[in-house]
């Protein structure tokens, strides 16, 4: 497809089928959704799903990869964003927590489903993970070494702040009464304070 074209009546299907898989796996989970549930949303045929992806698990392994890619591509631009490590993790933790807030439906789907993925997209979505692990493990061990955090194990803290903001796609609704960005605000003054930064 070209720039600025319109997309093609087979991607516009595609792309409904997947919207409409998103919606029901975060309100019925995987398990719990039939394939009629995600073709009646998407308005297709019950065939059309296997016209356009392989299986209900496909439609799991593409939400999934593309809520990883996505919070992966997030720690990198934080990280890029300051020379201050301080800054860095603000910035990480802010968009990392207002993004699952503001796609809580589809966060909840990419942290709580993976156990239905297929073994080969189940190690693939892992390594995406570590992957994500990886680029924060390592921004709190640079600020461990520029002295601008004080904790003993990069390990520990960034478990602990990914876990936060991982279980927030849990409980967060729409009508919570932070913004997404606001609560991403406040998750970044926690983890901040999870690996005791320095002042200036």
């Amino acid at each position: 497809m070209t720039a600025g074209a319109e997309p093609s009546r087979t991607e516009a299907t595609r792309h409904r089928l997947l919207e409409a898989a998103t919606q029901a796996f975060a309100e019925r989970g995987f398990h719990g959704t039939k394939t009629r549930d995600i073709t009646n949303a998407a308005g297709t045929s019950s065939a059309a799903l296997y016209v356009h992806h392989k299986s209900k698990e496909e439609l799991l392994f593409l939400i999934s990869k593309a809520g990883h890619e996505t919070t992966l591509a997030m720690m990198q631009q934080g990280r890029q964003a300051s020379d201050d490590p301080r800054e860095q993790l603000r910035t990480v933790v802010k968009d990392f927590v207002a993004d699952h807030a503001r796609n809580h439906g589809r966060a909840r789907i990419v942290n709580y489903e993976m156990a239905a993925l297929d073994p080969e997209h189940f190690d693939e979505i892992t390594s995406l993970r570590h992957r994500i692990d990886v680029e924060l493990i390592d921004l709190i061990a640079s600020g461990i070494k520029a002295k601008a955090f004080d904790i003993p194990d990069p390990r520990i803290a960034a478990s602990a702040i990914l876990s936060l903001g991982i279980d927030l796609a849990r409980w967060f609704t729409d009508d919570f009464r932070l913004a997404p960005d606001e609560l991403g605000e406040e998750y970044a003054e926690l983890a901040l304070r999870i690996v005791r930064a320095r002042a200036d």
